[in-house]
């Protein structure tokens, strides 16, 4: 009998070990399958000063670039899948949405400053939620605007923006500087304009519509004239011919690095390299919106926008499921996770974010404190985007050499094609 109860103890040990492995319910874990293989490093550690303090288990698996949804595919079908994933845009939402978990009024999401990044289903669910975000719109040498006379706060609307525009152009030779950078439509260029650029009358077009949640069958190119008074003011306030912007060797960041222009259409990415190797003073560099003369944007803000959101697995445990929820919660409140938030993924739209140096989120910020709308990302929706971009591209490019308008709107309109 003795030797019995010896061999019984023994195999409830192995058991309780097999059960500690797993992620048990005596034993609750995280699994966060990783968009970002630059931060790999940096969250392996986290997880570990997250398990040292809690003595929970954090697993970080990394997809390669450009593999994410296949691994997640793959990682969903083994019996221990992700409790932690990314689902950032609708079609992952149609994909994925059953396997999320609704975190409206989870401690995580009772910490957001902003629900712009958050993905909600039919049903109203809130399936995913922002972890960061990135910001374009038109970056500002202030320095250079103030030696040509004029403000910030003197840009108010596409009418401001254009008389301080045409004014500093009038009078390049004489300042030293011009109004923009230039607007080049080659490949390694054309995106600011065919995707960001192009992002503001779909913008608009979509609100319009009372904002879009899958891309819709066909567009009507209602602000096309908008998206014309902008790209206008582009390529006539530059010392880029018109006729020569698909040719390659035009770099616009070098242009406004060197301080040759006054204005330069991009986004928050360009901080580091404007300011390390270009050793522009942050206090010079500001980010205004993308003025167009649409109705009412005096009260818009920066186009913000993401693709990195936080999903919960609904199919795991719900031990799971709550020691997922406290380790998002921890890692947005906490002094160690808002760090490594910060210096991985720049700004975190959340109430305990750590200071980002990045003065371009920090534009993003005052326009939304101040109420004005965040211009979503709408571009995002864009059915056969390669093609679309190509076809616009090829039409704005045979607009500068003196093509008709009505082929960029045939572009844009016709060649929508979900």
């Amino acid at each position: 009998m003795k030797k019995c109860l010896l061999s019984l103890t023994a195999a409830l040990v192995v058991l309780t070990g097999l059960l500690s492995g797993c992620g048990g319910a005596d034993t609750p874990s995280v699994y966060w399958m990783n968009f970002k293989p630059e931060a790999d490093a940096a969250l392996q550690q986290i997880a570990r000063t997250y398990q040292q303090q809690t003595g929970v288990e954090v697993k970080v698996v990394t997809a390669a670039a450009g593999q994410y949804e296949a691994t997640l595919t793959a990682e969903m079908d083994k019996s221990e899948p992700p409790t932690l994933f990314v689902v950032g845009n609708s079609a992952a939402l149609d994909r994925w949405g059953e396997y999320c978990y609704d975190l409206r009024n989870t401690p995580v999401y009772n910490q957001l400053t902003t629900d712009d990044f958050t993905l909600y289903d039919e049903q109203g669910r809130a399936c995913s939620i922002g972890y960061c975000y990135e910001c374009f719109g038109i970056i500002v040498n202030k320095e250079l605007l103030e030696q040509a006379g004029y403000q910030v706060v003197d840009i108010k609307d596409f009418a401001s923006l254009k008389t301080i525009a045409e004014d500093i152009h009038a009078r390049a030779e004489e300042l030293g500087f011009d109004a923009f950078t230039s607007s080049g439509l080659d490949d390694s260029s054309s995106w600011r304009f065919t995707g960001h650029l192009a992002n503001m009358p779909l913008f608009y077009e979509s609100r319009d519509n009372g904002g879009w949640t899958q891309a819709p069958a066909r567009i009507e190119g209602t602000y096309l004239d908008q998206f014309k008074n902008i790209w206008d003011l582009y390529i006539s306030n530059s010392t880029a011919d018109p006729r020569t912007l698909a040719t390659p060797g035009y770099d616009a960041q070098a242009e406004f690095g060197r301080e040759e222009a006054v204005f330069y259409q991009n986004g928050s990415w360009e901080y580091s390299n404007l300011v390390e190797n270009y050793d522009m003073d942050p206090d010079d560099l500001a980010m205004i919106p993308i003025y167009c003369g649409a109705p009412g944007e005096e009260k818009i803000g920066l186009c913000c926008g993401t693709e990195n959101c936080w999903a919960v697995n609904a199919m795991a445990s719900q031990e799971d499921i709550q020691a997922t929820l406290d380790f998002m919660n921890w890692m947005v409140t906490s002094e160690e996770g808002t760090e490594v938030m910060a210096e991985q993924f720049g700004q975190i739209p959340y109430k305990n974010a750590a200071p980002n140096n990045n003065v371009f989120f920090r534009d993003a910020d005052t326009y939304m404190q101040n109420g004005n709308e965040t211009v979503d990302w709408v571009f995002s929706y864009t059915p056969n985007v390669n093609q679309w971009r190509a076809a616009l591209a090829s039409a704005l490019t045979q607009y500068c050499s003196g093509g008709p308008w009505e082929d960029v709107k045939r572009a844009f309109v016709d060649g929508w094609n979900v």
